[in-house]
């Protein structure tokens, strides 16, 4: 194919959106409201996934030591500790530290309630806050944390704490929320891809009297081929930027309005971590656009 015969199709395609107005402009509204339900969707799942994250990161392993554990024990039980595969982090609490912090989260009327206690007769032990690297394994953790005591003649460890029973739900509720989310956008995807296809196929088949005049005028395949090719994949880049557009701009509104309330937007992904996906939606509203013409346009070049 030579360049001016590139040109032509670039040419005869870009001006068959503007001649087949209705049609097109039907095409790109199939395009924008199946790519716009999609990549809502998309974005639900990535903020609920991001959510699920963040709690499963917050999940911690607290360690309590008995009261009879002198200073160099507690840093060979600590340094043990650093040294298993799974943790990422260890921090030590003095029970000095532990009480201030209790007394402060429990507001002004708790810090009157603990006001008798302090450094003679503070009722909390020292404890070793452990952070690991996969949430998955805080059971498992917590179980070689517990497993050292048979190693020391001394009992350094009183009690392991990280919310037993609890944990394990929130995994499984995670786990799953993440399954339905991917279930969910792969169908999306698959119904978007053949809604798209059809619509497009509809309008090739409202010109199969054209696409049989070239060919009885003696238009190679080839040549009635690549001018629809062409206007499908702008009828595809068009309604896929147009859908980024709107879902992103949305996005960032939606952001704005509740910006007052910090929880929430702490909770919501950045805008800037979303444009790779916004750049996936106009690759498939691309690619949908090419492939519905393609089988659309093979049928009916069979004069």
């Amino acid at each position: 194919m030579t360049f001016n015969t590139f040109l032509r199709h670039l040419r005869v395609g870009f001006n068959s959106i503007f001649r087949n107005g209705w049609m097109s402009v039907a095409s790109v509204t199939s395009i924008v409201v199946s790519l716009f339900v999609l990549g809502v969707f998309i974005i639900l799942v990535l903020n609920v996934n991001a959510l699920a994250d963040k709690a499963d990161k917050q999940v911690q392993i607290s360690a309590y030591l008995n009261l009879n554990v002198d200073q160099k024990l507690r840093e060979k039980v600590q340094n043990e500790i650093s040294a298993m595969p799974e943790v990422s982090k260890v921090q030590f609490v003095s029970k000095e530290q532990g009480l201030t912090d209790f007394r402060n989260s429990m507001g002004d009327e708790g810090k009157e309630l603990l006001e008798g206690f302090g450094k003679d007769n503070n009722p909390l032990p020292d404890k070793i806050m452990v952070e690991v690297i996969e949430p998955t394994t805080v059971p498992f953790v917590a179980q070689k944390i517990e497993a050292l005591n048979t190693s020391h003649t001394e009992q350094p460890i009183m009690k392991v704490k990280y919310g037993k029973g609890t944990i394990e739900t929130l995994f499984k509720v995670t786990r799953l929320v993440r399954n339905i989310g991917f279930i969910f956008v792969a169908g999306l995807a698959v119904m978007s891809m053949f809604l798209i296809s059809n619509t497009i196929r509809v309008t090739i088949l409202a010109r199969r009297r054209e696409i049989s005049i070239m060919k009885l005028v003696g238009a190679t395949n080839y040549f009635i081929r690549w001018p629809f090719f062409v206007e499908g994949t702008l009828i595809g880049l068009i309604g896929s930027v147009i859908t980024v557009a709107l879902l992103f701009v949305g996005y960032d509104r939606l952001a704005a309005s509740i910006g007052s309330d910090f929880t929430l937007q702490m909770s919501l992904l950045p805008l800037s971590q979303l444009w790779q996906w916004g750049g996936l939606l106009i690759v498939l509203g691309v690619l949908i656009g090419m492939w519905g013409t393609t089988l659309s346009i093979r049928k009916f070049l069979k004069v």
